[in-house]
């Protein structure tokens, strides 16, 4: 199974963390790494899949690669991010 949902990435956030979700439904990410040459995105598929348990191939940036919003598609049963990240993709748009 596939899940879709939104990520307000901040790249050169001092430490790679998930921060939660924010008002707008976006998950709230930040990495260390700066956004050159593809490493914060690189960080940030890193980051949520091990978070939640799946192989990094499994995380992929769908939209915004260059944008700080982003849409990301994981190979996880959506149900799970329901219960990691409660409120996800539930807030009003931005």
């Amino acid at each position: 199974m596939t899940a879709r949902f939104a990520v307000r990435l901040t790249p050169r956030g001092g430490r790679d963390a998930i921060d939660g979700v924010g008002e707008d439904g976006a998950l709230r990410v930040r990495v260390a790494a700066p956004p050159v040459e593809g490493a914060a995105n690189e960080a940030l598929c890193r980051l949520l899949a091990r978070s939640l348990g799946v192989a990094p191939g499994g995380v992929r940036i769908v939209a915004g690669l260059s944008a700080r919003r982003k849409v990301i598609e994981v190979e996880v049963d959506p149900a799970r991010l329901a219960v990691v990240w409660p409120g996800l993709g539930s807030g009003r748009p931005s």
